[in-house]
């Protein structure tokens, strides 16, 4: 199959500013252990990576058992914050109108995310996203970021090939994961990653607002070797 366009999408720090949230229920899960929190500048350099690895990564002392628990009070602390009355992440302002456009444009789009299908699910139940999306990936399927795995199950499940597909991110673990499966990478500097960050890791774009990330989307044509 030909002519296909797709768009591959993070979703934390990307679509949903979920920075606040994360980073204060990394530093409750730290608390939960009797360990000193990280700083917010610590928590952003983890988010995309699996659980285990980001856990291993702010704790480097933690051993095996440690880093178990760790991992189970960072996803209870969290269903306890999605339960709390006010609870919220908002999507930047954009992206609702970006995955409508590229659906009218007749885009293919697929998820790759840290997220468990349980916070697929807790944010589907926020934001009406679900239809937008082809397939989904996530941190319950395999290997996490930055291995291509998600990328590449997200082409062949939908017929795409590299030359053919986008991976959107605001992480340096989402530009290195495109890159990895050899794709064309756009990095986005509002969320958790800084723009020499993303530049670093070979970003191939760097987009400050959605308005040019849209318009460089809607702009792209799908060629052997992009």
């Amino acid at each position: 199959m030909s002519g296909l366009k797709l768009a591959i999408w993070d979703v934390d720090g990307t679509l949903v500013d979920s920075r606040e949230t994360i980073h204060n229920v990394m530093v409750e899960t730290f608390h939960l252990s009797g360990l000193t929190p990280p700083e917010y500048d610590a928590t952003r350099r983890i988010v995309g990576l699996s659980l285990h690895e980001a856990c291993g990564q702010l704790a480097p002392d933690a051993n095996a058992d440690d880093i178990e628990k760790l991992v189970a009070d960072y996803r209870n602390t969290w269903v306890r914050a999605r339960s709390q009355p006010g609870f919220s992440q908002p999507l930047y302002d954009g992206a609702l109108e970006t995955l409508e456009a590229l659906r009218q444009e007749g885009w293919l789009i697929a998820m790759a995310t840290g997220k468990t299908r349980r916070g697929i699910a807790s944010l589907f139940e926020l934001h009406q996203l679900e239809h937008f999306f082809d397939t989904i990936w996530c941190a319950d399927d395999g290997p996490g970021k930055p291995n291509p795995y998600m990328v590449e199950q997200a082409m062949g499940a939908l017929g795409a090939a590299p030359h053919e597909s986008l991976m959107i991110g605001d992480a340096i673990h989402d530009i290195s994961m495109g890159r990895a499966a050899g794709v064309y990478t756009h990095g986005v500097t509002w969320g958790f990653g800084a723009a020499h960050e993303l530049e670093e890791v070979g970003a191939n774009e760097v987009h400050h607002d959605f308005s040019s990330l849209r318009d460089s989307l809607l702009a792209f044509e799908a060629k052997p070797n992009a």
